[in-house]
């Protein structure tokens, strides 16, 4: 079985206070300390057991919370464990994703040695990213994000930006991008859609609407279709070109199994997914489980299989292929036990899809016959 590792060192501990961050009910998993750091042992015992697992890349991401409270010498001793148990031959790949605000020099220069992928997390530019991404004192973070690029690109460090959507956000896409591509020089782009639902279906405050995501989505492809389809990767836009051309899911939201990685906490307990990581759903421990024994559990198969469970009106609904119904996490009453229900967002990503998919085809086509050539 191929899968990745979600891997969250430092738990959901974080230096910020971000208004929509919903590891802050996480927190709550691990009440017996109030400071979570993966020990040596567990880091030690995860490294060396997944390295020995057939992969085609064996791929770490380490996640929070925010994963550099660990430190630059946690890192250090990740790629160094890497290096003793990885066998010859094996691809290893390394993604980071972080807030940047604790990015030092000589933690910049690791990552570009050992060829970290980066992930930045901003939101736009200031007025609109300070609107929720906050430090714990109440003020705004931008600053000190751009700091942390700053440093990132005077030691050649190649960044990623994800952009969370939420209802400060939502209605300045242009603003955004426009930021994003020319005042940040970023290439590499991620819109995650702020969609939190209780039991009930309600959705918070700060989550954003069908049609808001779905205006949001229109008007960035409008922008990047123009000019910047050769210069500029949107992973949603990447995704979408990839199934046309392929046949192929290049993320799991788009697929229709939910088993694609493991998320290992930092005691070394896994779950099946980051925003399932709840008490019902543990699979095991690193220390006590092999990856071959979680991955053939039954909690976790029906895990997988829920992806599948999606509302009656999906069968017949033409961009099923691309959303597969959307995550579980997005649809309406999920945490009450009903997979099968309509994502909040359905009616947001049909108006995307209607105004977009005849030029994804456009741009299919393109990428076919330039294959072709070569």
């Amino acid at each position: 079985m191929n899968f990745a590792l979600l891997i969250k060192p430092a738990s959901a501990d974080c230096n910020l206070r971000c208004e929509y961050c919903f590891y802050l009910d996480r927190a709550a998993l691990y009440p017996e300390t109030r400071l979570h750091r993966m020990s040596e042992a567990v880091l030690d015992r995860l490294s060396r057991s997944y390295l020995a697992t057939p992969q085609p890349t064996h791929t770490f991401i380490w996640q929070g919370g925010e994963p550099l409270l660990m430190g630059e010498a946690f890192y250090e001793r990740v790629t160094d464990l890497q290096m003793a148990y990885g066998q010859r031959g094996a691809s290893v790949s390394n993604v980071l994703q972080t807030n940047a605000t604790l990015v030092t020099d000589r933690l910049a220069r690791h990552l570009r040695g050992a060829r970290f992928l980066t992930g930045v997390s901003l939101d736009g530019p200031a007025h609109l990213h300070d609107a929720a991404r906050k430090d714990r004192g109440g003020q705004g973070t931008h600053a000190r994000v751009m700091e942390g690029i700053a440093c990132l690109s005077r030691n050649q460090v190649p960044f990623n930006i994800l952009t969370l959507v939420s209802r400060h956000t939502v209605a300045h896409p242009l603003d955004i991008y426009e930021y994003l591509v020319k005042g940040v020089n970023a290439t590499f782009l991620q819109f995650i859609e702020c969609v939190e639902l209780d039991g009930e279906g309600r959705a918070a405050p700060y989550s954003i609407g069908p049609d808001e995501w779905g205006s949001f989505l229109c008007a960035v492809f409008d922008r990047w279709y123009a000019s910047d389809t050769r210069r500029v990767s949107i992973r949603l836009f990447d995704t979408i070109l990839a199934k046309i051309v392929t046949g192929q899911s290049l993320c799991c939201t788009a697929g229709t199994d939910c088993r694609q990685y493991f998320l290992v906490e930092y005691n070394g307990d896994v779950y099946p997914c980051d925003f399932h990581a709840l008490p019902e759903l543990r699979l095991g421990n690193v220390m006590t489980q092999t990856w071959e024994e979680m991955a053939g559990s039954e909690r976790y198969r029906a895990f997988g299989a829920r992806k599948r469970h999606w509302h009656p009106a999906c069968e017949v609904c033409p961009y099923l292929r691309f959303c597969a119904g959307d995550c579980p996490k997005n649809r309406v009453g999920h945490s009450g036990g009903s997979a099968a229900a309509r994502s909040h967002l359905c009616e947001g990503w049909k108006i995307f899809y209607d105004y977009t998919l005849p030029r994804f085809e456009r741009l299919a086509r393109t990428v076919r016959e330039t294959r072709q050539r070569t």
